[in-house]
């Protein structure tokens, strides 16, 4: 058993996941890097916490599967023997609208982005229950949930159920469990989006930058080290929130960016 805290990140082999992890074991914890198709990945970012002094494993999982995911949580802890943290940020992000939603594009948001987080919650609650000890999640949202639009509307609405899902496990899994979330702004290169258009985006906010994923990492470290903290959310995007946008702000950069007739 290892003496340090164990932290799970879901889809932690690369982008902004990677960084949550590699932050985390600076901070002292070993790490369970997981991935879903990113063998590759998963295992370079291993050998990178290894080499920051950690221990770390990779375990591979469709967490849309829902006996993969119930998997997953008993194979970390059957490895490091404990669970202290899990960061659910692996998330599935597809365009659709309103008027193009469809049954199936609203399952394959839920069963990536929202139903895993509460089946991994109702195995660490069981785990830590049993162990008499404590535990914090930290579920990835989107500032979209506080200045909603209609594009990317299945994805929306998988984390605005996520956020929901969040306070309600925070009050269903006290005192044993913190919940909470992070919101982040126009942090990474997503969906059909250009450099050129995330330089665009990434202004657009009060702040004239929106979060990196360093700012996104160490919000999440902040709220793993808050024993005083569940049930809310961080809002972590330039002040995006508190200007309404009709639109995704990558089709907002996209009209800037147009040449003017």
């Amino acid at each position: 058993m290892t003496s340090r805290p164990v932290a799970l990140v879901t889809g932690s082999a690369r982008r902004l996941g990677r960084t949550i992890a590699l932050d985390l074991a600076a901070a002292g914890f070993d790490i369970a890097v997981h991935y879903r198709h990113s063998k590759a990945d998963a295992l370079a970012t291993v050998a990178a916490l290894r080499a920051a002094g950690a221990q770390a494993e990779a375990f591979a999982a469709d967490l849309a599967i829902e006996s993969q995911c119930r998997s997953l949580f008993q194979d970390v802890v059957a490895h490091f023997q404990r669970m202290d943290a899990i960061v659910n940020n692996a998330s599935t992000f597809e365009y659709d609208t309103p008027a193009t939603f469809s049954y199936a594009a609203m399952e394959r948001h839920w069963a990536a982005n929202t139903g895993p987080a509460v089946l991994l919650a109702q195995a660490f609650h069981a785990h830590v229950s049993a162990a008499g000890g404590a535990g914090c999640i930290v579920n990835l949202l989107d500032q979209k949930l506080w200045n909603p639009n209609p594009d990317y509307f299945s994805y929306t609405l998988s984390k605005a159920a996520l956020q929901a899902a969040t306070v309600m496990l925070a009050q269903a899994f006290a005192p044993q469990l913190r919940v909470c979330g992070v919101a982040p702004g126009v942090t990474l290169l997503s969906g059909a989006m250009t450099d050129g258009e995330f330089k665009a985006a990434h202004g657009l906010t009060p702040l004239k930058r929106s979060s990196l994923p360093a700012d996104i990492a160490r919000t999440v470290r902040f709220l793993i080290d808050s024993p005083a903290i569940t049930g809310t959310t961080l809002l972590v995007d330039g002040g995006q929130h508190l200007q309404p946008q009709p639109r995704d702000a990558m089709f907002l950069a996209r009209e800037a960016a147009a040449p003017k007739e």
